[in-house]
């Protein structure tokens, strides 16, 4: 979760560094993500036959392909590493083309096999996980999956109803499965554990779940259109498995990861065949295996399943992760499926912006650029959110995020993190915002959440990041009890809706020198009015003690003691580094107890967030973020990571030639109207 390589938990058994797998399954050649995870863990695949001590066979799971393997591992009396995908894995299923986040490597037996113990159940079965600070790890996990409505796939969309509560959830599997057919089930078992849910339940309706490669083609379940009957039907609808089971009154499963899950939703499942998670206490079992002998909590089992057994993969830096890690990258990109899945309608979108726009909403289906709303089928429209009249109905805001990149947007530097706000924007203060709504969700935050934001705060303020990241250290400046007052551009949105007394930066400035005559104001323009973008320029300077220019904002923070503004982002970033903070408008940090309000803030402004709490919210759960390295939609951490490294690419001659005649233009523009 923090900005650098973590190293992977699991304590399972393992093999010694840089230990040789001979494969004979294709997939270990062709997958270049598995064969990265296998090499972080210290595996190198190799073809051909193991010749000397310490090598192995590796073989995917219980695969078809598996005894192929197998037999070279007998004849050459090699030892068997059993390798399956992770059970947080992707959006997508494998056979989409997804690779995985992360792997299971067993050296005792598929984890899903019930006819011989696993790493991983000697793991349930021995390990003392009595850790306290592990156990709150896997409850902070579970309740961050939960959350986010995380699966093994998690391409789950959000709205999809809910049916009327009080059914019994009997979930299908593929045809074939091996955690199936190594359960020893078959069509038979399914139709006995419908039976089994019909004669428990006799008043409820049956909804026979049905695996989401089958709902796509894929593979075929064993239930049939002809196992059904009054009272009993099929779920395809896609449903995040929380939402399904918060309604069930049981769970009927073979083997079914989707079992697990509901262990951890509450549920108490009915298990008619022998998956890792059977034979703890959690389950009810309608085959036993005898040699599991535990009672463990929800937590334990977590923790082992979850956190000390797979390899977790990052893909930005790649590296091995904590499951923490993994989650914040399947969260991010499960988030960006979930808001782009029906496509995006740009409206009036600048022709400099749009490839950038592409990148981040358009990997789902391509965006559609217009100058005008259209009637386009499904497809939300979204526009720059000052082209939006505040009271436009049923079209998205968009706007730049506040760790938003090396240069600025009117010199057209693009992006690593915008938002999108169906509600409002959050600078306007007429109307609630997304934002809002975040910042009274996270209001009382958990423990998780607080100590992530603060890592985050910790990290941006040790690389001296700030929105634009733009210009030097400030040169020796006055002695005494400094004051930055922070000058906005002249037509900023946030002053036109957000201020109502004092609405230029000169009446800021002279109302700051009244209210402090003894003070050091430092006053600092906008970037983009320095750079002669945009209009904004005090009138009057001898109010100032030194006008401060061509400076770097985190670099000038750490060398004031209080900041003054209007609703410049700059009074956001001086709060998370301890700076008290005087506003004149209602910036979105105005209101909630954190600065000294000069002027009128909504009342509905009502919650008490402490500064991390505020910062969870503005910097995690309300932008999004795209990584221009990887192409990915990441974490709030991954911006910070590449912006504090310099990883971004430069802009391109066209960009900088079409800023400069910008520049030209505006300045004649401004010549003319004088």
């Amino acid at each position: 979760m923090g900005l650098g390589p973590e190293i992977h938990d699991t304590n399972a058994a393992g093999p010694p560094q840089d230990q040789r797998l001979f494969v004979y399954n294709g997939g270990f050649l062709t997958q270049g993500r598995i064969r990265r995870i296998l090499q972080l863990s210290g595996y190198y695949i190799h073809v051909g036959l193991p010749a000397q001590e310490g090598d192995a066979v590796a073989v995917w799971g219980n695969s078809p392909t598996a005894h192929r393997g197998e037999g070279v591992a007998e004849r050459r009396d090699a030892p068997i590493v059993r390798i399956e995908d992770a059970l947080l894995r992707s959006l997508h299923p494998g056979r989409e083309g997804e690779p995985p986040l992360g792997l299971v490597i067993d050296h005792r037996a598929a984890h899903f096999d019930p006819s011989k113990p696993s790493d991983l159940e000697v793991m349930l079965a021995t390990h003392p996980l009595d850790d306290t600070s592990l156990l709150n790890r896997a409850r902070t996990c579970i309740e961050r999956i939960k959350e986010a409505h995380l699966s093994k796939y998690a391409a789950i969309p959000l709205d999809t109803p809910a049916p009327e509560a009080g059914y019994v959830v009997v979930i299908d599997q593929t045809e074939g499965d091996a955690a199936v057919t190594a359960s020893g089930a078959d069509r038979a078992r399914f139709l006995e554990m419908l039976y089994y849910a019909q004669e428990e339940h006799p008043h409820a309706r049956i909804l026979i779940k049905t695996h989401p490669e089958t709902a796509a083609g894929h593979r075929k379940g064993y239930f049939r259109d002809s196992d059904l009957r009054d009272g009993i039907e099929f779920f395809e609808d896609p449903i995040s498995p929380y939402t399904l089971f918060e309604g069930a009154i049981a769970v009927y499963t073979v083997s079914s990861g989707l079992g697990f899950e509901a262990i951890f939703a509450g549920h108490k499942p009915r298990l008619f065949g022998q998956p890792f998670y059977a034979g703890w206490g959690l389950t009810t079992d309608q085959f036993e295996v005898q040699r599991r002998q535990r009672t463990l909590t929800r937590a334990q089992l977590f923790a082992a399943a979850m956190i000390l057994y797979p390899r977790w993969y990052d893909p930005y830096r790649d590296t091995l992760c904590t499951l923490e890690t993994a989650i914040d990258t399947l969260e991010a990109q499960a988030r960006a499926w979930r808001e782009d899945r029906h496509g995006w309608h740009a409206v009036g979108m600048s022709l400099w912006k749009r490839a950038h726009l592409q990148d981040f909403y358009g990997h789902v289906q391509p965006l559609t650029f217009g100058d005008a709303v259209a009637d386009i089928s499904e497809r939300p429209q979204m526009a720059w959110s000052s082209k939006v009249e505040a009271d436009s109905k049923g079209i998205t805001r968009v706007e730049d995020g506040f760790i938003r990149s090396r240069g600025l947007g009117a010199a057209l530097v693009p992006p690593l993190s915008l938002v999108t706000d169906d509600l409002g924007i959050y600078y306007d203060p007429a109307m609630p915002s997304r934002l809002e709504k975040l910042i009274e969700a996270r209001a009382t935050p958990r423990l998780d959440q607080e100590l992530r934001a603060a890592r985050l705060i910790k990290s941006l303020i040790a690389s001296g990041l700030s929105k634009y990241n733009t210009g030097a250290a400030p040169d020796a400046l006055p002695e005494g009890y400094r004051i930055l007052v922070c000058g906005q551009v002249a037509d900023d949105a946030s002053i036109q809706r957000g201020t109502s007394d004092i609405t230029t930066n000169q009446a800021l400035l002279d109302a700051v020198r009244a209210a402090h005559p003894d003070a050091v104001i430092l006053y600092k323009p906008h970037p983009d009015v320095e750079a002669g973008l945009r209009s904004g320029a005090l009138t009057d300077s001898s109010k100032a003690t030194q006008i401060v220019t061509g400076t770097d904002p985190a670099a000038l923070l750490a060398q004031v003691q209080e900041v003054h503004t209007m609703t410049s982002l700059i009074g956001f970033e001086a709060l998370i580094r301890g700076i008290p903070v005087t506003t004149y408008g209602a910036p979105f940090y105005a209101g909630w107890g954190l600065t000294i309000d000069r002027s009128d803030v909504p009342p509905r402004r009502r919650a008490q967030p402490n500064i991390e709490a505020l910062a969870h919210a503005v910097l995690i759960g309300y932008p999004r973020y795209f990584d221009p390295k990887t192409k990915l939609p990441c974490p709030a951490e991954i911006a910070v990571l590449r912006l504090s490294e310099g990883d971004i690419p430069a802009p391109t001659r066209a960009k900088r030639l079409v800023s400069k005649l910008q520049r030209i233009y505006r300045n004649i523009t401004t010549l003319q109207g004088s």
